[in-house]
């Protein structure tokens, strides 16, 4: 993809700007690649710096709601001083670092429903920042996370949808400002017994915290939600039978109401709380077809209006106050 537009914050003739990304799929702990593409406007103009973003649409709870804000969780210095000559053309390669724990957008070749990551370009001309627009991009899950995704199919469970959340976990190592929440409803022998279960990941290098909450309002839990965790490498993560871990979680829920991580992990009190409204069905991921596809791919946004999700996502957040 290619955005390409004429610097407004510098006024009528000014340089332009196209990103153009090599890699525009990657995968928590990857790099993207690619070039920063400059035209020089109708006078010299001296530049600063070029820097790149990996930004992403986050949720803040703000009083007793929420408001959207745009968070950055890699930055990247593509150039610092130069003068761009009148009408000349200059290309700045660059690489910019995934990091671990950055969410996951897309499955299987389909963006995932309530998620927008960017890689937003800013160019300072005298001490002046014009940020812009967003070049979209696709993260795709590990390996060891697409395995405990599709356990939750497997187990009957439907995808409804997945945003940020701003905050860090309590009792969790996390380095990044915000933890997504991948949101599953029961459609088979958990309907009735459990409600929603959110999953979480923080990953790293050598592997996964997984944190799971089920909805304390079906099923027989009393006064809060149910809380599990567990931890596992991302080699182990291959090789675990993840329908019968979750399902001994879910059936200990369901028969005791007891909270217990399997044997991966343990007891964990949760920092997530005070921001579950009433949530409608969404459609199900449905089954993932021909040998060697990765997964899941139904019920997702369709690919040919993801830049129109993402603009909506993203409207009104660009130099409004709203990073952090």
């Amino acid at each position: 993809m290619v955005f390409k537009r004429m610097l407004g914050a510098f006024g009528v003739g000014a340089p332009s700007v196209d990103t153009v990304l090599s890699t525009p799929r990657t995968q928590p702990g990857g790099t993207l690649r690619g070039e920063v593409r400059l035209k020089g406007g109708d006078f010299d103009a001296e530049i600063e710096h070029v820097t790149l973003g990996l930004v992403a649409r986050v949720e803040i709870e703000h009083g007793d709601g929420e408001h959207g804000g745009v968070g950055e969780f890699s930055r990247a210095r593509v150039s610092g001083p130069f003068t761009l000559r009148q009408g000349e053309e200059r290309v700045l390669g660059f690489e910019l670092a995934v990091p671990w724990e950055a969410p996951i957008s897309e499955i299987g070749g389909q963006p995932l429903t309530g998620m927008a990551v960017g890689v937003r370009t800013e160019l300072a001309i005298a001490k002046a920042v014009d940020k812009g627009d967003l070049d979209m991009v696709a993260i795709e899950p590990l390996p060891s996370q697409l395995r405990i995704l599709e356990a939750f199919l497997g187990l009957g469970f439907g995808f409804k949808s997945a945003d940020l959340e701003a905050g860090h976990l309590y009792g969790v190592h996390q380095d990044l400002p915000f933890y997504q929440e991948i949101e599953f409803y029961p459609t088979g022998r958990y309907a009735g017994v459990v409600g929603e279960v959110e999953v979480t990941f923080v990953a790293d290098s050598a592997g996964l915290e997984v944190v799971l909450e089920a909805d304390k309002r079906a099923g027989r839990f009393s006064s809060s939600d149910a809380i599990g965790r567990f931890h596992v490498s991302h080699q182990d993560a291959l090789h675990t039978d993840w329908e019968s871990e979750l399902g001994r979680w879910l059936d200990g829920l369901a028969h005791y109401g007891t909270v217990h991580g399997g044997h991966h992990g343990g007891h964990h009190d949760s920092h997530y709380g005070g921001h579950y409204g009433e949530h409608h069905g969404g459609p199900g991921w449905g089954t993932v077809a021909a040998a060697g596809a990765a997964g899941v791919v139904g019920g997702l946004v369709a690919g040919e209006i993801v830049e129109e999700v993402a603009e909506e996502f993203f409207e009104g957040d660009e130099g409004g106050g709203d990073d952090w």
